[in-house]
Order: C-alpha cells, then structure tokens, then sequence
C-alpha cells in the first residue's frame, strides 16, 4: 500500500511512515525557472521550501537589442555560432519569428558551425530543424572553447548566445586568438519586480531559519548577493553561508559568484536538478550526527527532531532550547542560559519551564532531558560525547 502511495507522490498514513531525507529541513529556492519543479522535487523528500526567485527574464519581444542582433546576423552570417540553453536557442528562434525574420535566421543557421553546450540545447537545434556539428561530452563552455582554440579561431566571427550575463573570460580568449565575438542576448536577467521573497530569504539565511539554499545559475547567485549589499547585510550573509548553511549549486558555473567571496559550495556530478535534490538528500542527513540520549537515537534538523527513526516536529521555542542543550551534550545548562535563547521572552524564568515541557511533550519522550534542581537542564546522554564534534549544531 505504501509503494502504491509513494508512486502516485502521496505520503504514507499514520505514524509510522518513514522519515524521509530532508524531512525537518527547510531549503530556499532562488531560481527563476523551472521554479516549482525544484520545490516539488524538494517537498515530495521532505522540505519545506522558501522560494525565492532572485531574478527575472525580460520577455524576448521587447529586447531591442536581441532585434538588432539578429537582423545584423541574417544579413551577415558568422562562421560559427555557439548555442548555450535550450530556452534561450528557442526564445531566440520564437522571437526572430515574431519580428518576421524566422526564415531568414533558420536559413543562416543551416549553413554555419552550429555548436551545442549540451544535450538540452542540441535538442532545441534538432527540434528547429537544425543539426549541430559538435557538442561537449561535458557540456562545459571551456571544452567547447578548447575546441575553438585548437580549430583556429583567428579572422572568423563567432556569435555566442549569452545566458543572462555576459562570459568574459570566454569572449576573451576568442578575441585574444583573432576572433570577431558577436554576443546574441537572447533572454536579460535583471532583478524581481518584487523583492520581498528575496528579502525574506536573506532574513531566514541570517536567522539560521533555512538549512540550505540552492542556485540553478550563476546571474541568480550574483543578484542575491547584490541584494545583501544593497541592505547592508552582505557581511552577515557571507559567515551564514560559510559556516551554518549549505549552499547548493547545479555546477561549477553558477558557483563563481559564491565562491569568488570566498563561500563554500556542493555540486552534484550530473548538472541538472534532479541530481541536485539527490545531493541536498545525502548533505543535509550527514550534517545531523546522531546522538545517544537515554537509550534512543536522537537527530535534530532545522525544524524537527528524528527520535528513533520518528519525525517530531519542534516548535520554534522548544528547538532553540534543544539546540542549546545539543551545543554542550551532558552538561548542565542553566536557566539564565536558556533564557537568552528564546525567541521573543523576557527575563521570567518561568518561560524556560513552559518551553521545556512543551519540548518535552515533541519528543514524545520526558526521559531524553533531564532537569537538574537548582542549576538547569541537561541532555540524557547515554556516553560521553566529544563535545567540539557536536557543538555547531
């Protein structure tokens, strides 16, 4: 029954359904496309997803620039033309076709060095009715320009269809062997129209309110950031995502912006979303080292704690007090001390009491901490326990 439930993307009924991988994690979603895809592939393991999409794509027909571009390249055709996204090669075929230039760019296309980044785009040529002569095992740009280079590129004029932002280094190198670049902006990144989600983002990442946030591209990584230093946050930004939560890439190009501040990254072998879930699934467990306590097997997530393979939520009161417990596992921690954890209290110690029984009753099992008269609480841990291991989470 609960194979059948889990193929039709239903949750198993009852209690006893296993805990999935990011259950109890929460995930922030930047990309512009493709959007609801990652979030679904992200809650159905488990997440609880933040979209915040950092950019947005100014619609083809109305980039003048993109029209100036192609007319220029129906009436001059470049020897080489290097097609860099599935959604961009189509947008700029759908395009040329509304401005009434369709024929005449198809038939440009069919007669030049027609290069393909990946398997996506190569389809998107075929489908045109076009066929690529090359496209990169890797689908890396600097394979397809280790090609170019080793081709000659001296006197030959290249278009390159620019994925929402220019490739410096890669124009670069073209124009330093002899080569005429003619960028085709085929679809213009620029910032939200609303910037509130991206904003509430950046609050949850500086909170510590989110585990993970993922980047399907290079432009939405650059935009978060820009966004951080327009409120003057990029420095707290910058240690959330050194030191607390994981930053997730779809490969090493939507990384650069990340990693040239100096911001640790995880990337999965195979470049799409798919395997990008399949990575958030094994990093995020795998920061959660287990805990003896009182005979059970204790996890704590972002949201939730796993007590012997069960999944019990947390409310947010209660989760910082266990974090704070979990910081120094087996020692005492005193009330004072908890009390400056919680969220939006006082100086009433009572509040700690309050908190601590609630949290008690989440795990669903009272023995898991243990209050010590007079001084404060404690976790029942079952042996010692390297305190420095466990101490960051």
């Amino acid at each position: 029954m609960h194979d059948q439930q889990e193929a039709a993307g239903q949750e198993p009924a009852g209690p006893e359904r296993a805990v999935r991988p990011l259950d109890g994690f929460t995930v922030g979603v930047t990309a512009a496309r493709r959007a609801e895809e990652l979030g679904a592939l992200l809650e159905r393991r488990g997440a609880q997803v933040v979209h915040a999409p950092a950019l947005r794509i100014v619609p083809l027909p109305d980039d003048a620039e993109l029209l100036a571009v192609t007319r220029a390249l129906a009436d001059d055709p470049p020897d080489v033309v290097v097609a860099t996204t599935a959604i961009g090669f189509r947008g700029w075929i759908e395009a040329a076709e509304g401005w009434g230039l369709g024929e005449a760019l198809l038939g440009r296309l069919a007669g030049v060095e027609l290069l393909a980044r990946g398997p996506k785009v190569r389809g998107a040529i075929r489908a045109a009715g076009l066929t690529e002569k090359w496209s990169p095992a890797s689908e890396s740009m600097a394979e397809v320009l280790d090609r170019l280079l080793a081709e000659g590129v001296a006197g030959r004029r290249i278009a390159l269809q620019l994925h929402g932002e220019p490739l410096p280094g890669f124009v670069e190198a073209l124009r330093a062997g002899g080569a005429e670049v003619v960028g085709v902006p085929v679809y213009r990144w620029m910032p939200p129209a609303d910037l509130g989600p991206v904003d509430r983002l950046l609050d949850a990442v500086l909170a510590r309110g989110v585990d993970a946030v993922t980047f399907t591209s290079a432009p939405a990584a650059a935009s978060l950031l820009r966004r951080a230093a327009e409120r003057g946050i990029q420095p707290e930004l910058l240690a959330a995502l050194r030191q607390d939560v994981l930053v997730a890439c779809v490969g090493p190009v939507t990384a650069l912006p990340l990693e040239a501040l100096d911001v640790p990254t995880r990337q999965p072998e195979r470049f799409r979303l798919g395997p990008l879930v399949q990575l958030l699934c094994r990093e995020l467990p795998g920061r959660v080292p287990p805990l003896p306590v009182a005979g059970r097997r204790l996890e704590i997530r972002g949201r939730a704690a796993v007590v012997d393979g069960a999944l019990r939520p947390v409310p947010p009161a209660g989760m910082a007090l266990l974090r704070a417990l979990v910081r120094r596992p087996g020692w005492v921690v005193a009330r004072a001390e908890l009390l400056r954890v919680l969220p939006g209290t006082g100086r009433d110690e009572h509040a700690v009491e309050t908190a601590m029984a609630r949290l008690r009753t989440a795990l669903g099992e009272p023995r898991l901490i243990q209050t010590v008269v007079k001084r404060g609480y404690r976790l029942a841990l079952d042996a010692p326990v390297d305190t420095d291991k466990y101490g960051d989470h």
